[in-house]
């Protein structure tokens, strides 16, 4: 393309001769002239707009952004949303470093994460906001496409002025795109490019070498969004209906718990379950750290664990509580091909919820696999420390070790075995 023709230097041709001496490299070598250097950089700016979604995206803005969420949530959420847009605005306007932005579905790391892209667009920096899989697809089809190649789209994404990666661990984990997306972080990260990501994983459920540059405080600003998903007010991502089975038990309250006072029980066995009584009482007030049920079937464990539950939904909290065969069922459906939900999102909602009632545990098959999963949940939840609720008819001793072992940390848990037997009515 011919360059103003009113340019003094090039006389409007867009390029001229590097005035370099006689024996150097780059004598005679032609150069671009200033005269198109803008219209060169508009260009390149166009061609990474062209590879990004951001034209789909453009409307997601900082100034639309709900800073704290619907209106009835939680405080903590709403700051948690708040929290987040405050750190998004902040990494916009300098880009300095890398920022991480976790959190469930629906949160509004995308919207925040666009927001970013679209104000550096603004201000002149070329940016590519993509998805992680799209970005692999992209990847995959210069390898049939004549008119690039590989290693010129490839050098296009990581030397991006500004990168942004939306819904990182949503990709098929192969050894080839494992390997592309190091490639593509490590680059930025030896030359200090700003990148955002957003992700609904762990950190630690990263791949080991992404995790480490992710973990590396003087380069990474790393927020959690701790919220419901914003696309279903009213319903928290953690209590789909198709999930929990509360809507089964909402006549089980504390109201409605019989005492048996009429029906003669021995006084030890009576004030037990009077105990047990108060004791969920307390706990459906506050709840903190895990509660398990121990008993015999029909003895109540059930009654007072949705009771627990429902006493938290008419405070205007969404408990999940869910049948341990169930869970496994609902995990197991996430690997059909047809499944609206994925493995990775489905179990997600049933570690990090909030409150979790996990009821009959000890009923479940027990494969390595389910062994292997409920170890991890309730692991995941031992170590953060979140709110649990646990029945079972098995013994303390019957329960797996490795979960059993963190049932006998006093710091955390407290067990109520119930010594009354089956409940069979009231006499008449």
């Amino acid at each position: 393309m011919a360059g103003d023709p009113d340019c003094p230097h090039c006389a409007g041709l867009g390029y001229l001769r590097n005035d370099a001496p006689m024996g150097h490299p780059d004598f005679g070598k032609l150069v671009i002239c200033t005269c198109r250097e803008n219209e060169i950089s508009q260009a390149a700016r166009q061609r990474l707009y062209a590879i990004s979604q951001l034209e789909e995206l453009n409307h997601l803005t900082f100034e639309n952004f709900e800073k704290r969420g619907h209106m009835g949530i939680p405080d903590k959420q709403a700051e948690s949303i708040e929290g987040a847009c405050n750190t998004a605005q902040q990494y916009a306007e300098g880009l300095n470093g890398w920022l991480l932005l976790r959190g469930n579905y629906g949160t509004g790391k995308t919207h925040l994460a666009a927001a970013v892209a679209n104000q550096a667009v603004l201000n002149g920096i070329a940016t590519i906001f993509i998805t992680v899989p799209d970005l692999l697809d992209s990847l995959r089809f210069t390898y049939q496409n004549p008119d690039e190649t590989f290693e010129e789209r490839f050098e296009e994404i990581r030397q991006a002025p500004l990168l942004i990666l939306d819904d990182f661990g949503t990709q098929n984990a192969t050894e080839w795109a494992q390997e592309k997306l190091f490639q593509i972080i490590n680059f930025r990260y030896i030359n200090k490019l700003p990148l955002v990501i957003t992700t609904n994983l762990a950190t630690k459920d990263l791949e080991g070498r992404i995790r480490s540059r992710l973990e590396d405080p003087e380069l990474v600003i790393r927020y959690t969004i701790d919220a419901p998903d914003y696309r279903r007010p009213g319903v928290d991502d953690y209590s789909q209906q198709e999930l929990s089975s509360l809507m089964h038990h909402r006549n089980r309250t504390f109201g409605t718990f019989d005492i048996r006072k009429g029906e003669g029980l021995p006084s030890e066995i009576s004030k037990n379950l009077e105990r047990v009584f108060k004791a969920t009482q307390q706990y459906a007030e506050a709840p903190r750290g895990w509660l398990v049920l121990t008993g015999d079937y029909g003895s109540g464990k059930t009654h007072l664990a949705a009771a627990i539950a429902n006493y938290q939904a008419g405070l205007g909290e969404h408990p999940l509580f869910i049948v341990v065969p169930d869970l496994l069922d609902h995990l197991r459906a996430t690997f059909n091909p047809n499944s609206p939900v994925s493995y990775d999102r489905r179990f997600d909602e049933v570690r990090t919820s909030p409150l979790l009632i996990l009821d009959d545990l000890g009923t479940q098959s027990t494969t390595p696999w389910a062994r292997e999963k409920l170890y991890q949940l309730f692991n995941h939840r031992y170590n953060a420390e979140l709110p649990t609720v646990i029945t079972t008819s098995d013994s303390i001793e019957e329960v797996d070790a490795r979960i059993r072992s963190r049932m006998l940390d006093t710091r955390l848990c407290t067990i109520y075995a119930i010594t009354a037997p089956a409940y069979t009515g009231k006499k008449r």
